[in-house]
């Protein structure tokens, strides 16, 4: 079964588009076609937040409420969901207790940025609430930016509404939002166009895998965080896209030795599994551009983009990650640092998806570090990022998979560096600067905005001396500016 329109609630109505440009944006429909102007543009590239709406969508029984970026999210990817904007929160003339506390608590000046932070607020107010902590609530303010107010204004007018109780319209009526979705939800694959230009969001595998093979010149969207850029800064123009994101790529399984990762599984649902590995992973993942972006940004789409700054393929990387890939009937998994061949190519054919990440657990006797580094710490591109997974025994290094992203045209692993440490003394120091003095063998890093090919030689060193010294025993109290959990260390 084919449906031609993509179709979402809003307010509390259905609403069917059969209609529009494959490359779209929801900020654009908002503005444009609705002059629904409350939603701002900004950067219009996912890093501002002024455009920050919120999707809801059924979760095990419950609503559960994502902040993204509306600038560069597809209109397309709204089919099945619900979408709420700021003007959909005061009702009667009642302010929500969000925007009641940020008028209070004087958290808006000129008012640009402020239905972002709203919006990016009311999913804190309907989700794992992080209480008064400025710490958590800077998490989830991280992808809005204000260069007016400051942010503890809006950090305490977070705090008291996020104190309050939790209620609202949208709790009152949660019910029946969640039976109009289900209503939605008709198993039936969604084309809109035409043969030529086309949005498209198939609702199986097969279905995607064959009208991948018919249309292999079509550009693969899953989150968007990545092509809504191609869109809005580049300027593309996109004529056929197919969106994964109903394709049954959603599945997140886990054996005692790996993570099954479907590629539609989002950041924001993987993150805790992941991190569930290490520590270091976790904090990678919390610095993963924002909450906006890890809310459709997905784990196969960071892959599949194959940038040389993503942040999770070095991690796969060093802990020994597989892809699995599909054509049509066939499939097939490869390590993953043979998935990419060089800048801007991956070993896919054409017609090719990804379709899954085999993501190891950590063996025994092995260990595992991580450092992000970028100029700004929060939501920032990364200018080198190193991951380490070593292996002890006897006081001596039995194994080393070693991987980094910025320092190449691919992420890639350091294969002269392991080669040196393998059989090394942990605490042979001499050993570790031997080591380090090969990242030279193995990369030869360009000089950009965010870095020198100097500075990301020296930094790639450096962060492999700091791995090894913690391993050996050194605190992270004394090599970091946030401590990590020594009990998981004890663990491994």
């Amino acid at each position: 079964m084919t449906r031609n329109a993509i179709q979402f609630r809003r307010n509390g109505r259905t609403i069917r588009l059969d209609r529009f440009s494959p490359q779209a944006t929801v900020l654009d429909w908002l503005r444009l076609e609705r002059r629904l102007t409350g939603t701002k543009e900004g950067c219009a590239e996912g890093d501002c937040g002024a455009c920050t709406v919120v999707i809801a969508r059924e979760s095990d029984g419950k609503l559960l409420y994502e902040p993204v970026n509306a600038c560069i999210a597809l209109l397309g990817q709204l089919d099945g969901f619900e979408l709420i904007t700021v003007e959909d929160l005061a009702q009667e003339g009642k302010l929500h207790p969000v925007q009641a506390a940020m008028a209070a608590g004087h958290g808006s000046q000129c008012g640009f940025c402020t239905p972002g932070i709203v919006m990016s607020l009311f999913a804190v107010f309907h989700g794992d609430r992080p209480g008064t902590a400025h710490g958590q609530i800077s998490d989830a303010l991280a992808g809005n930016l204000c260069r007016c107010t400051g942010y503890r204004s809006v950090t305490d007018a977070a705090g008291v509404a996020c104190a309050g109780p939790r209620t609202d319209h949208f709790l009152a009526r949660e019910a029946g939002t969640i039976a109009a979705l289900r209503q939605l939800n008709d198993g039936a694959d969604v084309f809109v166009g035409d043969p030529r230009r086309f949005f498209a969001a198939p609702a199986s595998e097969a279905s995607l895998a064959a009208l991948y093979q018919e249309h292999p010149d079509a550009t693969i969207i899953a989150g968007a965080t990545d092509v809504g850029l191609w869109i809005t800064k580049r300027l593309s123009t996109i004529d056929k896209i197919i969106h994964v994101g109903r394709a049954g790529l959603e599945k997140l399984e886990t054996t005692a030795d790996a993570l099954l990762i479907g590629a539609s599984v989002t950041l924001a649902r993987a993150a805790p599994l992941l991190g569930s590995i290490d520590p270091d992973i976790a904090e990678t993942l919390r610095r993963f551009g924002s909450v906006q972006v890890r809310s459709l940004g997905t784990v196969g789409g960071s892959i599949a983009n194959g940038s040389p700054i993503g942040d999770l393929a070095p991690l796969f990387m060093a802990l020994g990650g597989r892809v699995e890939l599909r054509k049509g009937e066939r499939m097939r998994t490869l390590p993953l640092e043979q998935f990419f061949i060089g800048y801007g190519k991956q070993d896919r054919e054409p017609g090719e998806f990804i379709r899954a990440l085999i993501v190891p657990r950590l063996p025994p006797a092995t260990h595992f570090r991580a450092f992000k580094i970028s100029k700004r710490f929060d939501e920032d591109i990364t200018a080198v990022l190193g991951a380490f997974r070593i292996g002890i025994g006897d006081g001596r290094i039995t194994s080393a998979r070693i991987a980094y992203g910025g320092m190449a045209g691919v992420p890639r692993r350091a294969i002269a560096v392991e080669r040196q440490l393998v059989g090394a003394a942990l605490h042979d120091i001499g050993a570790w600067r031997s080591a380090a003095a090969r990242v030279a063998e193995d990369f030869t890093p360009l000089t950009d905005l965010r870095a020198s090919s100097e500075y990301r030689l020296q930094v790639a060193r450096n962060i492999l001396i700091k791995a090894l010294a913690e391993i050996a025993g050194a605190s992270s109290r004394m090599t970091r500016v946030a401590g990590r959990r020594e009990s998981v260390d004890a663990a491994n």
